[in-house]
Parts: C-alpha cells; sequence; structure tokens
C-alpha cells in the first residue's frame, strides 16, 4: 500500500494501529516509501477516501469489521463497478442483530458477495500474512478490488510463531505493468482527463454492467497465478480451493476460516482411525470458480456437508450451501448435499461437533439436511448432538489456562511470554484470550499452547492442560476452575490464604475433589498484596508470569527469567522507569511468596460437589412483580453465564427479540476489589461528596429514624444528621456494598474530611454485608431539595454495580442524571464504553424504584444514536398527542363520573410537566380501570396509560460517535429544535475500541492513530451547537464543581428543546492513576484545558447574556496539567522538541478560547468595562463586583439574585466566585459584595481558599484597600 484510510472498529482496529505505528517511525513500504495513513471519521469516510485514492492511481487499503464493513457498502459498489485495483482487509465479525457481539462471524462478508469484490478467506495466522500479499497483486494483475478475510479474534487476535516475507522479496512480486496500465494510467489527471461515475439510462446500463463479466472470468486463475508465485518464494503453495484428506473419501466437509484448521486435525485423526472422510477448504469464496471447486473434490464423494458461519434467517440455505449446491446441480450428479450453521459470535468450533457432522452425512438420506452444530435447539430440533470433551491435540503439547482479571496485565504477559517461548524458546506457539463482557475487572482466560509440532487446535483448551492459575481468589467460588487440568498438573492459586485450614474454609467442595482426585500439584502465592507492597497496584501479571516461568518446565528457569525481565523492559518503557523497576522486583520476589500446598488425600472423598442454588436477597424496594421475572432470569440465565455455562443453555431458555429485565446487576456481587473503603462517622460533615463521585454506586447515604437505627444489624454505624430542620429525628449513615465495589478509591480521595480510608476486603466483607442488605431496604427518603448536590444523594441512584471500569470517569454523569429523572427516562445509547457498561447481556446496570419505574434502554449503532433516540422521541411524542386527542374527546363525549372528569381536565392542563401532572396521573390510575368497559374510547386511552407521564429522552454515548462518525445526525438533531437531551461523555479518544484518536482528542496527545502526537486541535463541539441559538449547551466536569454539574443536568433537562452537555470523562487510558481522576478534573478546569460553561437560550429571551462561564479565571499553567497525563508526557519522552512546540501552541489557543468565552458571557458595560481595563483606560459609572463562596450552590444563587437586583438599580455589577476573581484587581473595584456559605465544620468552599489565602497575606499593605468599599 502506498496510502490507508482508516477508522477503529473491533476487531480490525488494530491492523490500523500497526500501520498508522510503522508509519509514525518512518517505515517504509515495498516501494521505499512511507505510508500515507490517515484517520477518518468513520467507515464509510474511510472507504469513500479510499475510492478517492484509488481514483487518484494510488495502491489504497484499509481494515474493518462487522457493522464498518456494512457503511461500506455502497462504495464498494463503485470501486468494484469501476474496476479499480484496492484491497480491503476485513477481520470478519458479527452482525448486530437482536444484540450486539463483537465477535467472530461471516456474516459481514457474506452481505459483500454481491458487490463484485473478490473475496479471499485466509484459514489462520500464516496465511493472513501470505494471502493478503497475494490478493494485492492479484487486484493489481485483474483490475478486480480484492475483499481479504480472516476469522476477528479467533484468528486476528491470536498470537502464533508464522514465518514473515521481507520487502525487498515482495517487491519482486510487484507487477509493475500491471500497476501502470491497471491502476496509474487509468488515474483522474487533468493531462489525460476522463469522465468517471456518470448517470447511465436504461438503455446501456445493463450492457455495461455485462461488460465487466471478462475480468471475472479470468480472476480465478489470476489468484492461482499469484498463489503460485508466493509459494516459489516462499515454499508455501495454497490452492483456491483445496482437498485435505482421504483420496478415496465419500463423505467431505466444505468450509472456510479458522475452523478449517481444526477439521483438517480431526480429519487426520479420524481417517487414522479408520474413518474415510476428508475437508475442502475453500480460499477464494468470489469470483466462484466451479471448474477449480471440482477439480479438487474426489470422484468418490457421495455425500458433502457445507458449514456456513453465518445464519441467513428466512433464506433456503446459507451463502457457501448454496453455491456448492449450485455447483453440484450442474454436473447432473446424485451427491447428497446438506448445510449447516456453526460458530455464530465466535462459539467455539471443536473436534466433537466436526465428528457429529460426519455422523449426520453418514445416515444418507436420513441425515438432517439442515442444521445447527454446537448448541441445543430445542424448539426447532435442528441440532447435532457432540463430544464436549473430545480433542485432537497432538500429544508432546504443552497446554496452559491463566484465569485472570481484566486489568491485572495477565493477557499482556501472557502475550509476551508466547512471544518468548517461540522466537527464544524455538517453540510451535499458540495464544487466545476469551473475555467477558466488563469493561474492566472482568473474567479472562488465556489459552495457550506451545510444542514441537505445527498447532492446527483453533479452539480453546478443554482437557488436558498441563498447568492452570488463577489470579483471583474470588474465582475459586465462581468458576470450575480444573475441568480441563490433566492428572497431575500443576494449579497455582493467587490468594491471600496461606494454612491449610484457610485454604479448606475456602475452597469449594469440588475444587478440593479436582485437587485430590487428579493429584495435582498445588501452589499459592498473595500476589495481590505483594504487587501492592511493590506499588504495582491491580497488576499481578508479573508475579504470577515469574510463579509460571518457575514452575511449568517449558524452559529451563533461569532462561525463562532472563527472557521474562527483557520483556518487561520493552512492554513497560513507555510507561516510565519507575514502572520498569517495580516490575522487574515483581519477577524475584514471586519466588519467596510461592508456596507448595500438600493436598489431603481425603479431599478427593468429598461427597456433595453440586452447586447449590443461590438464594438471590429480596429487595423490599423493589415490586414483587420484577424481583419474581428478575429472580428467574437469574437463575436460568444470569448465573449459568457469569459461572461460564452460557454455551450449555437451549435455545428454549432465550426470549425472541433480545430484550432482558433490569435490574439484575444487584445480584451479580462479583467481590473483586482487594481493597474497599470504611466509613469514620465522627469525622463526617455529612456532604455526600464520596455518593457523588462514585462511579459504580457502591457507597450512598441511608437516613433512618431512631426505631430503625434500633433495629438495624449489630454495628451498624449513623450519626445524628443534620442539615437544618428537614433533617429533625433522623440519623445518617453512609454504607458500602463491598461485594460491588471496585477499589477505585476515588471516594476516599475526594472526601473533604477524611472520614473513609480503604481496608482489604476479606477483612471488612462479612461485617458490612449485612449493614449494606439492611440499609437498602430502608424507605427512601430524601428531606433536601434533590436538585442539590446533597439532595441528589439520596435519590435512588438507577443506575448501580455496571461493569465499567474502575474509578471510570462516564459513570458518574449518568448515574446522577438516573438519580434525578430515572423514572422517566428513555436512554438511546451509541454503541461505545457505555453501550458495554450499560448493556451487557444478562447484567442490566439499570434498576427500578419502588413503583417498578427505571431508564428503559436502548442501543441501535454507532453512527445512528441521534437519529435513533430522536426517533424514540418523536414517535413518543405523537403517540401522546394522541392520548391527548382522546382524553379531550373523552371529556366531550363521555359520561365520566366527577373524578375522572377534573383528573382528566387537570392532566390536560399539565400534560408535559411531569411534576405537576403526577398527581392527575395517581387519580387517573386508580379511577379509570373501573370505568373501561363503559366507552371505547376509555379502553383505548387506558391502553395508552404508560404514556399520561412525560418522558425524559436521552440519547448517549461517547466522543467518538458525538465529534466522528455520528456528529452528522447529532447536528440535524439538534437544529431541529425538539425536546431532546444529549449527553457525550468526552473521554477524548476511542476509548472502547483500545485507544484511539478522535477529534475530540486535544493538540499533542499520543494515542493509537496519533502515535507522533495528534497535529490537530480538539473540535469545540459546544461552540458549534451554540450557533443555532435554540440549543441548550453545558460543558462539565463534575470533580470540578459538582454543583455546576447538577445545575446543568437540571437547566438541560427543563428546557423545551435540545440541549447538548459535553461531560469530561478521565479514562484509564489516559495514564493517569484513577483515584485521584477527580483531582484532575479541577486541575483541568483551573488550568483552562477544559472550560465550565452553560449556555441558556431562555436567557436570551428575556433580554440577559445566555452564556455564563462558570470558569471564569485560568489559575494554572497548563503545560504543567499536561505533563501528569501519560498521553502527554509520551510526546516529551519521544521528542521533546515536538512537545514543546505542540504544548505551547495549546496553552495559546486555550487562553485565546477562554477569553472568547469570556467575553461572550459578559453584558455590553462588562465587556466594555472589559475591554477599557485590556487597553488601559479608566472605567466610568457605578459598578460593583459580587464574589461569592459556595458549595453546594446556595450562596451563589443568592449572590446571583443580589446581582440582578443592582442591576435593576442599574448598577454596573458582575458576579463571580471569589476563586474565579483576578485577586490583583480588586483595589480598582468601587464596590465588593462578599457573600459565603461555610461548609463541613465552618470550612469555607473550595471556590474561595485560594482568595482567602491571599487576603490573608500579612505582606499587603494596610491601604491596599483602601479606595474600595466592601461588604461581607
Amino acid at each position: 500500500s502506498e496510502s490507508s484510510f482508516i477508522s477503529p472498529i473491533s476487531p480490525a482496529t488494530s491492523m490500523g494501529e500497526h500501520m498508522d505505528n510503522w508509519a509514525s517511525q518512518q517505515k517504509q513500504n515495498a516501494f521505499g516509501q512511507t505510508v500515507r495513513v490517515i484517520t477518518m471519521q468513520s467507515e464509510g469516510g474511510a472507504v469513500a477516501a479510499c475510492h478517492g485514492s484509488v481514483a487518484s492511481g494510488v495502491l489504497t487499503s484499509t481494515f474493518t469489521a462487522s457493522q464498518g464493513l456494512l457503511l461500506m457498502i455502497p462504495n464498494l459498489y463503485l470501486i468494484a463497478g469501476e474496476l479499480m485495483p484496492y484491497v480491503l482487509h476485513v477481520s470478519a465479525r458479527t452482525i448486530s442483530k437482536h444484540a450486539l457481539s463483537i465477535f467472530n462471524d461471516h456474516s459481514d462478508v457474506m452481505a459483500c458477495r454481491q458487490t463484485g469484490f473478490a473475496m479471499l478467506c485466509s484459514f489462520n495466522v500464516q496465511e493472513v500474512q501470505d494471502l493478503a500479499l497475494v490478493a494485492h497483486i492479484a487486484s493489481m494483475r485483474s483490475r478486480i478490488p480484492f475483499l481479504h478475510f480472516f476469522d476477528g479474534f479467533r484468528t486476528s487476535h491470536e498470537i502464533a510463531k508464522i514465518k514473515t516475507i521481507p520487502y525487498e522479496d515482495m517487491r519482486q512480486l510487484v507487477p509493475r505493468d500491471a500497476l501502470q496500465k491497471n491502476l496509474r494510467d487509468l488515474a483522474l489527471n487533468p493531462q489525460h482527463p476522463l469522465i468517471r461515475g456518470t448517470g447511465q439510462r436504461p438503455d446501456i446500463f445493463f450492457q455495461a454492467t455485462v461488460a465487466a463479466g471478462r475480468f471475472y472470468e479470468a480472476c480465478p486463475d489470476v489468484v492461482q497465478a499469484c498463489m503460485d508465485e508466493v509459494a516459489k518464494l516462499t515454499g508455501r503453495q495454497y490452492k483456491l480451493y483445496e482437498y485435505m484428506g482421504s483420496p478415496t473419501a465419500e463423505r467431505v466437509v466444505v468450509m472456510m476460516g479458522s475452523a478449517g484448521e481444526t477439521a483438517e486435525d480431526v480429519i487426520d485423526y479420524m481417517n487414522k482411525n479408520g474413518e474415510n472422510v476428508g475437508l475442502l477448504k475453500v480460499r477464494l469464496y468470489r469470483p466462484w470458480s466451479a471448474k477449480h471447486f471440482l477439480a479438487e473434490l474426489p470422484e468418490t464423494v457421495k455425500s458433502i456437508a457445507v458449514l456456513d458461519r453465518t445464519r441467513e434467517d428466512g433464506a433456503q440455505g446459507n451463502p457457501l450451501y448454496l453455491d456448492v449446491c449450485s455447483c453440484i446441480m450442474d454436473t447432473g450428479s446424485p451427491k447428497l448435499v446438506v448445510g449447516g450453521t456453526y460458530g455464530l459470535a465466535s462459539k467455539e468450533f471443536t473436534p466433537g461437533q466436526l465428528v457429529s457432522v460426519f455422523d449426520n452425512l453418514a445416515l444418507g438420506e436420513k441425515a438432517k439436511k439442515r442444521f445447527v452444530v454446537g448448541i441445543n435447539d430445542d424448539v426447532t430440533h435442528t441440532s447435532l448432538p457432540f463430544d464436549e470433551t473430545f480433542d485432537t491435540v497432538p500429544e508432546g503439547t504443552t497446554q496452559c489456562m491463566f484465569w485472570g482479571l481484566g486489568g491485572d496485565g495477565t493477557i499482556g504477559a501472557n502475550k509476551a511470554a508466547i512471544k518468548n517461548l517461540a522466537l527464544d524458546g524455538g517453540l510451535n506457539a499458540q495464544g487466545y484470550f476469551s473475555y467477558d463482557s466488563h469493561k474492566e475487572m472482568g473474567a479472562t482466560i488465556s489459552h495457550l499452547r506451545f510444542g514441537e509440532v505445527p498447532i492446527r487446535a483453533h479452539y480453546m483448551i478443554n482437557s488436558g492442560a498441563d498447568y492452570i492459575a488463577c489470579h483471583h481468589p474470588s474465582y475459586v467460588r465462581k468458576f470450575d476452575l480444573l475441568a480441563a487440568i490433566k492428572p497431575g498438573g500443576i494449579f497455582v492459586l493467587n490468594c491471600p490464604w496461606t494454612t491449610i485450614e484457610q485454604i479448606e474454609e475456602n475452597l469449594t467442595p469440588k475444587l478440593k475433589q479436582d485437587l485430590a482426585s487428579r493429584k495435582v500439584k498445588f501452589f499459592v502465592l498473595d500476589a495481590t498484596a505483594l504487587a501492592l507492597e511493590l506499588g504495582l497496584g491491580m497488576r499481578i501479571n508479573t508475579l504470577m508470569q515469574s510463579a509460571f516461568y518457575r514452575l511449568s518446565g517449558v524452559l529451563p528457569v533461569e532462561q525463562a527469567l532472563e527472557l521474562l525481565k527483557v520483556s518487561i523492559n520493552e512492554l513497560y518503557s513507555k510507561k516510565g522507569p519507575e514502572v520498569v523497576k517495580a516490575n522487574l522486583k515483581a519477577v524475584d520476589g514471586a519466588e519467596a511468596g510461592l508456596r507448595k500446598i500438600e493436598v489431603p488425600e481425603s479431599w478427593a472423598n468429598v461427597s456433595d460437589v453440586s452447586v447449590p442454588k443461590r438464594e438471590l436477597f429480596h429487595h423490599v424496594n423493589v415490586p414483587d412483580g420484577v424481583n419474581k421475572v428478575v429472580d428467574k432470569f437469574i437463575h436460568e440465565i444470569m448465573d449459568p453465564v457469569l459461572t461460564l455455562e452460557g454455551d450449555r443453555l437451549p435455545v428454549s431458555t432465550f426470549v425472541p427479540g433480545g430484550v432482558m429485565p433490569p435490574a439484575t446487576c444487584m445480584h451479580e456481587k462479583r467481590g473483586l476489589a482487594p481493597q474497599v473503603p470504611v466509613w469514620s462517622p465522627d469525622k463526617c460533615t455529612q456532604c455526600n461528596y464520596c455518593a457523588i463521585v462514585c462511579p459504580h454506586a457502591v457507597i450512598r447515604p441511608f437516613l433512618c429514624d431512631r426505631n430503625e437505627l434500633q433495629a438495624a444489624p449489630e454495628g451498624f454505624m449513623a450519626r445524628k444528621a443534620t442539615g437544618g430542620a428537614e433533617y429533625a429525628g433522623m440519623n445518617f449513615s453512609i454504607q458500602i456494598s463491598t461485594n460491588d465495589c471496585t477499589g477505585c478509591a476515588i471516594c476516599v480521595q475526594s472526601c473533604p474530611d477524611d472520614a473513609l480510608h480503604m481496608e482489604p476486603y476479606e477483612q471488612v466483607k462479612a461485617r458490612y454485608l449485612d449493614h449494606w442488605d439492611y440499609a437498602i431496604s430502608l424507605p427512601q427518603r430524601n428531606p433536601a431539595d434533590k436538585n442539590t448536590v446533597k439532595g441528589s444523594q439520596f435519590q435512588l441512584p438507577m443506575l448501580e454495580f455496571s461493569g465499567a471500569c474502575p474509578g471510570c470517569g462516564e459513570t458518574p454523569y449518568v448515574k446522577l442524571v438516573t438519580q434525578l429523572f430515572g423514572d422517566r427516562m428513555v436512554i438511546a445509547n451509541a454503541s461505545g464504553c457505555s453501550s458495554v457498561w450499560g448493556g451487557t447481556a444478562t447484567t442490566n446496570p439499570y434498576t427500578v424504584n419502588e413503583k417498578g419505574f427505571g431508564p428503559a434502554w436502548g442501543r441501535s449503532l454507532f453512527e445512528d444514536n441521534a437519529e435513533y433516540g430522536f426517533g424514540m422521541a418523536m414517535g413518543t411524542k405523537q403517540r401522546r398527542m394522541k392520548l391527548k386527542l382522546d382524553v379531550e374527546k373523552a371529556l366531550g363525549t363521555c359520561d365520566l363520573p366527577k373524578t375522572l372528569r377534573s383528573s382528566f381536565e387537570g392532566w390536560l392542563g399539565c400534560f408535559d410537566n411531569y411534576d405537576k401532572s403526577a398527581k392527575f396521573v395517581d387519580w387517573i390510575e386508580k379511577s379509570l380501570p373501573k370505568h373501561v368497559h363503559e366507552d371505547p374510547l376509555l379502553q383505548e386511552i387506558y391502553d395508552c396509560m404508560d404514556l399520561l407521564r412525560p418522558q425524559s429522552h436521552w440519547i448517549i454515548g461517547g466522543d467518538g460517535w458525538a465529534y466522528d462518525i455520528g456528529y452528522g445526525g447529532l447536528d440535524h438533531v439538534l437544529s431541529r429544535g425538539e425536546n431532546v437531551n444529549i449527553m457525550v461523555l468526552d473521554t477524548e479518544m476511542y476509548s472502547n475500541t483500545g485507544g484511539q484518536s478522535s477529534k475530540s482528542t486535544q493538540k499533542g496527545t499520543v494515542l493509537k492513530f496519533a502515535q507522533s502526537g495528534k497535529k490537530e486541535m480538539k473540535k469545540d463541539l459546544g461552540m458549534m451547537a451554540m450557533t443555532y441559538g435554540n440549543v441548550y449547551v453545558a460543558s462539565i466536569a463534575i470533580g470540578a464543581n459538582y454543583n455546576q454539574s447538577v445545575q446543568a443536568i437540571r437547566e438541560a433537562e427543563a428546557y423545551d428543546g435540545p440541549s447538548l452537555l459535553l461531560c469530561y470523562s478521565p479514562c484509564i487510558d489516559w495514564g493517569i492513576d484513577m483515584q485521584y481522576q477527580m483531582e484532575s478534573q479541577r486541575i483541568a478546569v483551573d488550568s483552562g484545558y477544559w472550560k465550565l460553561y452553560r449556555y441558556d437560550p431562555r436567557l436570551a429571551a428575556q433580554g440577559k447574556v445566555p452564556l455564563q462561564l462558570d470558569s471564569a479565571k485560568i489559575k494554572s499553567d497548563v503545560k504543567k496539567f499536561l505533563e501528569t497525563q501519560n498521553r502527554f508526557k509520551q510526546l516529551l519522552r519521544k521528542d521533546k522538541k515536538k512537545a514543546t512546540e505542540y504544548f505551547e501552541d495549546l496553552s495559546v489557543s486555550l487562553h485565546q478560547s477562554h477569553e472568547d468565552l469570556k467575553r461572550k458571557s459578559m453584558d455590553n458595560f462588562e465587556l466594555l468595562d472589559h475591554l477599557k481595563a485590556m487597553l488601559g483606560e479608566a472605567t466610568t459609572g457605578e459598578r460593583a463586583l459580587v464574589l461569592y463562596a459556595s458549595e453546594t450552590g446556595t450562596a451563589a444563587d443568592v449572590a446571583k439574585m443580589f446581582q440582578a437586583e443592582l442591576k435593576r438599580r442599574n448598577v454596573r455589577a458582575k458576579c463571580q466566585a471569589m476563586d474565579d476573581y483576578d485577586f490583583d484587581n480588586l483595589p480598582n473595584e468601587n464596590k465588593v459584595f462578599m457573600i459565603a456559605a461555610t461548609c463541613g465544620q465552618g470550612e469555607f468552599p473550595d471556590n474561595s481558599k485560594a482568595f482567602l489565602k491571599a487576603i490573608s497575606n500579612p505582606a499587603l499593605p494596610s491601604d491596599w484597600l483602601g479606595n474600595t468599599q466592601f461588604a461581607v
């Protein structure tokens, strides 16, 4: 390639990352040139740019998968129709249907089979490299564009040892004459102009289409010739269709993709054991060549099973099956052809499944003609039974499994181990990694195989494991850890239990029996404690990897440990020397902590190893109807899925359509945090800050009366509630759900009173479980105003215990919205981080209140979320308008009882006001059911009673959606003027796909797709939205100003029109310690990196300035802020000169944008004074300055009301927080009014401390304010 246009989408993203990284390193291609790599806003944009690039005569490629590929389809037709050489590499992935899945099947590539692209399939990692080269050369020679695909994750993310092809060898194969003739000479160029892409009438379009047929007829032979050339170069021969197995086979399977490798292994095994079977691999799927296909098929074949890794509902058969049927039918052969579906969404394809396919073929005419394999279809009965334990892994292959915790470094360490053992140890190696759906702290399993012979087992380890390691102690109670271990295997457990008594107490009966009956060598290591001691936090990977190298015997110990130390320097050099040093210490530290446990023989005789059905806590504040549905769902679906037994669930378990109930996360209880917060009530000032910052809603304030406190479990701590008369008779308590906590410690760092500290989970979990269960059973109380910081946290958080990363910067905003409006929310969620932690199957973090009301959540695609949410809002609006018309009609035509009539009339008077209409809706709900039989119109109204209450529509997503791929839709929705609320969780990167650059990324950031540092400034989405004039826009950072965030969310929801909330959302990929992320937000605002403002069109309608700049002053140097985050520090380490230049440019830009906002926030008089002051001119007229110190917003509100009164009296007054004011200007003010509300134990608020320190400076002259009148 000479040029590439890329956009991130899993699992194709890593290909673009490599391309970008090589370009940033100035690595040259086969032509001696650095590839031009450009990030686009979407896959549609990427392929359109590719189309333009090839039209200019440039060799171009890109990478994609799934929905991204579907976005490209219109351009694929154009590129193919114009016969342009081009290659698209696809890591094939499931298309979202009833649910999203990022895993592998062929549904995406099969949606492109009609586009005119040639389609070439690779079966393994080696083939991906070799056939990629074939695709590029064949495209140049044939003029046909190529779609080169392979299995996403199973192949794209497998680590395997391959033989690479040097660029100098590739260069020999470049057909320069074909390149010139088929691409360069056809480029659009004014020196030999062409016109391309014309509009054609019916008289010629058909003929022009068929004219390209000869290129497709020639293409298969061209591809085979290219394969032959590559074979001469590498020694690896490929065929378009390749037969493996018995030359006289009667039963044959036809397949594409990685499962073909497994099939080859199984067929070898079966034929050695007396069977007579074969496999026909399909590499060239389009253009289909019947000639080449039939030439490879043995004449002895009587029956064929075609296995498709896709499912086309409603079709006569799946795509590959239909092609094979057509091919066989044209020969007139009586061969039996049956079709099966396997492996959807990366469902494992195992040796036992292939055996069952051959067994089905052996039935002849009685065979199932259409079947599925790998699941239990007990509804339509199309599934084949199979042996789950059967495998064909060659003897001498070492198999290892590592049960890790997302974020603990296990996966990265195992990838390094594979490279060490393959490249330096001389072994064949294979690594595959499976994940659950949590963002971080989810279960991961690394499947590693090493051996002297090539490894073709493309499925996870299901038996014969030599080494198994469990990296989190909670897993012993959750998973069947040793199901795959072989007799005499090694098991290493990371746990705090050191004595046999402690171990006996904590291991399950099944685990004990497995250890003893299989004579497993058992070792323990308290890696969690050691990692904390070494300053590694949760990252125990080096300690556990050191144990692996010491115990597994895959290499001599000294050699293995030396390789580990070398890989540590490679892996962690980007994170700084301190991280490298700590990991090197961990290598040696593991030896001292590793202990062998002698397994008691008595454990082999454990009688009852069954797992009892767990009893679920009954939530009294959740309606019984919801509890009943949730409990059934948990026992039948969620628990099996969480214990990784979901593969065994039959089809009948599931409700078609993909819907799942709310409020399931409350029963997950992962218990993963190494440490959890503990409350010290005597230090607490009851500010509720700990609750508002908690990303997972695990720490909450509760109020109870005297009787409830007396009935509380032993040790339940509470203190007299403070805050005014509304709290009279109440007791205040902070409670922590230790089993749901992730241990991020944000609450501890955000507490202004040191009333929280961290303690080991194992030491405190038992004594706090009953306290939490009791607290959440208390009546829901909130005597305060819910629209304040403190009052909002007495509201039920309807987002709880999500699978977000520890310390997530996104969830606090969404949680806060649910506390304010959750009982009426409808959420349209863009694909991304927030759809993963918010919409993972089985674990739904959105809950309900005591009425069963709660957020209704839906996800469409990444690119169309704004339109999806807009459509829901408009659909609801239409239905409610019809309901309103029906009520009006009923009032005029129906004989209504007085209560119902007055309720209808009252409801019509406040139709769109949730709070005011509530009492009328309650009356209607009680009265209407008694009268529905009296009139059909009343029945219609009754059927729509769930629309009586207004809904609050929220469109939520990340910056990749809002700034890039979905911006066009977002902009259009804002322009329509309808009442929708858009919340952008701005992490300034594509967080969900691993941290790629977006248009929200700030200049100087080093990310994937911006390895040399992003060159452009961040897009100012807020300013762009303000240009409409009728859009409420707010920029908020909850850690910088709690009150401003609450106020902005409240104002946005109350505004009858479109609103846009830009939420500064720190991400762990920034390279910061997430426990300090709220402080990081404050520093970002103080330095001017992030602005706080609110633009309210309602103020303009009142003749006021609509923009309120809530961060009125830049208080610190932004360059110092940048140096606190690894995403910026990386550029300093890579290129200090460039970093200095970029950071200076950024500082200038941020100061200019702050000045622009400052001026826009001023009225005419303020602006005049501001400009005069800048020019050194004296100001005239009566002026006043109102300064406030406010923690909860009350003093700020009073100050603003006072400012308004001054202005009403023709006094030019401005109002600011004390710390936002430029202190050095104070002597120039005429009159200063200071309004302060103390907080805590009489302390002054955070937004006044710098001002108070400055004014208390004894070095100030005694007459410094001699000309200033002031009042406090």
